[in-house]
Formats: C-alpha cells, sequence, structure tokens
C-alpha cells in the first residue's frame, strides 16, 4: 500500500510517513507506571490521538496493564443535563469500548449499568469493576474539552478524585491511572465553563500530575520520517540538512512538518522537470513555506479565531510581532496562559511565537486587516517602482513612504501613527509587490525594538530594517547589526526605516557606507 504524509486524523505506521516519537511515549509511559493522572493537554494537530493510540496499542501487548481507550468527542449534548444522565453515559462507553475487547467484562457492565442513577452509584460500579480485573487498569479519555464545559464533567472528576485519594482502600479500588486529552489543561477549567466566573481556579482535578512531556519533533525526531521517505519513494535529499530547516521554521510543531512534507511531496516535485523530481532541496522546502502561507486550513483558522476571540491576546502577540516588544513569561498571567494553551507562545525566558510560521502567518495577517481598512494616500502603484530590469526600486518606495507619513502625521492621530507606523508601512508595501514578491519578516530583535524585513521580489532580494530612533549611539549599534545582517543573507546593499517619534523629526535621507556595505536610510 503506497503511504503518504498524514495531516489529518491519527496517525498508521502503515499507512504513513510517521516522526519517531519513542522518547515521548517512554515519558508518558513513566507516568503511567508511576499511577499518574494527569492530561495531555496541547493545541489542535499536536499529535495527542495518535499517542493516545500508541499508548493503548503498547499497554494492550503487556501483561501489566489492561486499557480502555474512551472518545468525549460527538457525545450529545443530552448527556450533560445532569449527573445521572453523564454517568450513563459513561458506563455506556465502557460496555461498547469493551465488547470486542473484553465481552465478558462488557456483559457484566451492562448489568451493572441498570444501577448507576449518580455518581456514587457509577462509583461503585467502577470499584467492582476493576475488582475483577487482575491487572492494572488504565482509562485514556480523548476530547474531554467536548464535556469541559458542563458542570456534571467537573462532578465525574470529583467523584474520580475521591476514589484516588482512597485508591488503597478495596472498597475505592479504581483505575490506576487515568490520561485525558484535549486542548486545555482541566486542572483549570476557567476557560472552558459557561460562566468562567463560578469556575473554580483548581478544579477537581488538582490530583493531576503536571504534563510536561515535550511534544514537539526535534530534528533527530524527524530524521528517521525522511529516511523512511527517501527510501521507499527512492527520492534523494540532505536527510539531515532538511531536518534542521524544517525544525527552523515549523520548531517542531507535529501538523506544519508534515504538512511542509505533503507539499514537497504531492505538490512541488510534480511541477519540477522530469529529471528533478526525485530529490527534494531545501530550494524546495523554502517554496513549500510560501505555498503553505498562502493557504487555508483548520489549523490556521483556528490560530486566527483564538485571536479574534481574544482581545488581549491579539494585542499582546501585536506588540510581540510587530513593535518587537520582550514580554517576560509568567505562569500566572492569564493573557500569557492563553498564548501557550492555544500554541501560539513558546516560552524560553520570555514569550516567543511558538515557530517561524505561525509569526509570519499572523504579521501577514494583521498587515492585510489595515490594507482593508482606508488609509488616505495609499494606493496600488502598479510598476511605478519598477526598474527596467524588473528589480523593485526600494529607495524609491521608501522615499515615497517618507512623504505618505509625512501627510498623515499632520491628518491621523499622532498616537495612532506612533503605534501603528510598522504596519502602516507593511501595508503600504503589499499592493507595490503586487503577487510578484513577498515579505518575511525576521524573529531577531532586541531591545532597540528593531524589526528585520526581507523583502524578495522575483529573483531580488531586499534587506530592510525597521527601528525607532534612539539616538547616534543606538543607530551606530544598530548599522553594525544591520550589517552584520547582510553579511548573513550575502547582500550588499541594506536599507534602513527609522521612525523618529520626536516632536521636530529629522526627516533625512542619507546613504551610508559601514563595514562595506551600503546603506541607504531614510527617517519618518
Amino acid at each position: 500500500m503506497k503511504m503518504k504524509f498524514n495531516i489529518t486524523g491519527t496517525c498508521y505506521a502503515d499507512f504513513h510517513y510517521m516522526m519517531n516519537n519513542e522518547e515521548k511515549l517512554d515519558d508518558v509511559m513513566d507516568m503511567i507506571e508511576m499511577g499518574e493522572y494527569f492530561t495531555i493537554n496541547r493545541p489542535r494537530q499536536y499529535g495527542k490521538t495518535t499517542s493516545l493510540r500508541l499508548l493503548l496499542e503498547s499497554m494492550e501487548k503487556s501483561t501489566d496493564y489492561f486499557p480502555i481507550a474512551l472518545n468525549f468527542q460527538g457525545v450529545d449534548e443530552m448527556w450533560h443535563e445532569n449527573d445521572k444522565a453523564f454517568a450513563t453515559m459513561f458506563a455506556q462507553q465502557l460496555i461498547t469500548s469493551l465488547e470486542f475487547q473484553a465481552p465478558d467484562l462488557s456483559a457484566f457492565l451492562k448489568v451493572e449499568k441498570t444501577a448507576v442513577i449518580d455518581m456514587d452509584t457509577l462509583s461503585q460500579v467502577i470499584t467492582r469493576f476493576t475488582h475483577k480485573i487482575n491487572k492494572k487498569v488504565v482509562l485514556l479519555i480523548d476530547e474531554v474539552d467536548a464535556s469541559s464545559n458542563y458542570e456534571p464533567f467537573l462532578s465525574f472528576l470529583g467523584m474520580l478524585r475521591t476514589k484516588y485519594l482512597s485508591r488503597t482502600r478495596p472498597n475505592h479500588k479504581t483505575f490506576y491511572s487515568v490520561v485525558l486529552a484535549g486542548v486545555h489543561d482541566v486542572k483549570n477549567l476557567k476557560f472552558k465553563l459557561r460562566d468562567p466566573e463560578a469556575a473554580q481556579y483548581n478544579s477537581p482535578w488538582n490530583i493531576a500530575t503536571d504534563f510536561e512531556v515535550d511534544m514537539t519533533f526535534h530534528p533527530h525526531q524527524i530524521i528517521p520520517m525522511l529516511e523512511q521517505y527517501s527510501e521507499i519513494e527512492n527520492v534523494k535529499m540532505d536527510i539531515s540538512a532538511m531536518a534542521e530547516r524544517l525544525y527552523y521554521h515549523t520548531s517542531g510543531y507535529p501538523f506544519l512538518v508534515s504538512k511542509l512534507c505533503k507539499n514537497i511531496a504531492e505538490k512541488i516535485l510534480k511541477t519540477k522537470p522530469e529529471k528533478g523530481r526525485n530529490e527534494w532541496t531545501l530550494a524546495d522546502l523554502e517554496e513549500s513555506v510560501r505555498l503553505l502561507l498562502r493557504e487555508n486550513n483548520t489549523n490556521f483558522d483556528s490560530l486566527i479565531g483564538n485571536l479574534e476571540n481574544h482581545q488581549d491576546l491579539y494585542d499582546l502577540v501585536s506588540r510581540i510581532i510587530l513593535d518587537g516588544e520582550i514580554v517576560p513569561f509568567n505562569q500566572y498571567n492569564p493573557t500569557i496562559y492563553k498564548g501557550i494553551l492555544y500554541g501560539i507562545f513558546k516560552r524560553n525566558g520570555r514569550i516567543r511565537i511558538h515557530n517561524r510560521i505561525y509569526e509570519q502567518l499572523v504579521y501577514d495577517y494583521m498587515t492585510s486587516k489595515l490594507i482593508t481598512q482606508p488609509i488616505e494616500g495609499a494606493k496600488n502603484h502598479g510598476g511605478y517602482f519598477i526598474n527596467d530590469d524588473e528589480s523593485l526600486d526600494m529607495e524609491g518606495v521608501l522615499l515615497k513612504f517618507q512623504s505618505f507619513m509625512k501627510e498623515q502625521r499632520s491628518k491621523k492621530d499622532f498616537k495612532f501613527i506612533e503605534r501603528q507606523w510598522r504596519l502602516i508601512f507593511l501595508a503600504y508595501l503589499k499592493p507595490i509587490l503586487n503577487g510578484k514578491g513577498h515579505d518575511f519578516k525576521e524573529v531577531e530583535t532586541s531591545e532597540e525594538k528593531r524589526l528585520d524585513v526581507v523583502v524578495t521580489y522575483l529573483h531580488y532580494k531586499y534587506i530592510l530594517e525597521l527601528k525607532r530612533w534612539k539616538g547616534s549611539k543606538a543607530h551606530e549599534k544598530g548599522l553594525n547589526q544591520l550589517a552584520n545582517y547582510l553579511d548573513i543573507h550575502s547582500v550588499e546593499n541594506g536599507f534602513l526605516l527609522i521612525f523618529d517619534d520626536r516632536q521636530n523629526p529629522m526627516w533625512e535621507v542619507q546613504t551610508i557606507s559601514h563595514e562595506g556595505k551600503n546603506i541607504f536610510a531614510v527617517w519618518l
């Protein structure tokens, strides 16, 4: 059977090219072996369901464990009306799950189910059920978010908590380990309950152990997937370099890694000449990134939706992406917590956008939103800034933008201009590129609030740095940084756009020779 890169649903080794997750599964099994109760809480399309399936298969082969896998997705709302309904639903899910795995136990539960009228009677059934099994019973429940905004779910967790705390007593015998999977950490249900103000900060699941297993995939875990693909499809590539670059763009987010590979295998190779279709190159990967950033998918929809539904999160992301603001991580900050929860942030002493693809996507989105707003004086200049050799006249672009900003400072609220000047420039640039070019935001920022932008137009490349005027000393340091950045990109000419927020801005234009580089600088 032909294999493929999978980006939807559960992954199966017989059908799909998969990254190596043995280390992660070993870490999760260590928690199960310790009898822990915990939630695998990670964003959408992070491999939670696949991980649960692999854990289930591993335990089914063991003589020590008796795993039971349930799924709360698609559970009808009627089962959340009260404790009795929820308890009945849970008992029925156990019966259905065991129908073929252990028909005797399923039949036993069918009889016991008739006695289930609340959480207390469900607790008694669980005790009698686990006494009948001479193994460690492990309960795995996927998609718990489907139930976590209903009060009966809290009652269910409370019942499990009571049994857990008294699990050494025969009359409270219970599941040896319980593993829930969902986006939210149900130790804190404030973000899901219909009445957040009534939610407890510490839910009945506060007995659970923190889940700190790294679920991202690092280059050495990506390599086996590429090796398998290369061998089966007879495709050549620099596997190590490809794995490193995949991680560079995605920070190991499972969906993004698989999607980039899928694009190359199923789209880009088909467009190459016949002699080039048996080789992956790093240029193919860069093209895959561009394809991904231009498409709609449920992962991106969820990302944008979470930003639009939480204004505080949107504003914080804007400050980080567009202003280069350094925000220290604090685990109690609710806005930062939401960003971590939805996979937008990663923490490394300070808050960063999780990966470069997300950063570029959000940056493009915020720019696009401004384009759709009427900005007096901004327009599509067509081919006005195109040279005879079809290169982009970037100096002309910056000079025209300087003139545009002079007009805007006198017409618009200055606070708006001061806050949004970077976004205004990026919005101004979009129609000039007119589909023939693209602007990529680089993530390198500093205390000087630098923003590095790489603009490509056809086969030409332009390096721009956007920063505020902070005096001559900071300016000199900025020139050093830009010259170094031009070296990294093997470019001789660079561009510097400086926002001067003093009452009497300089409005200067300078051509600066610095460390062997030519830098065209424009003050706004």
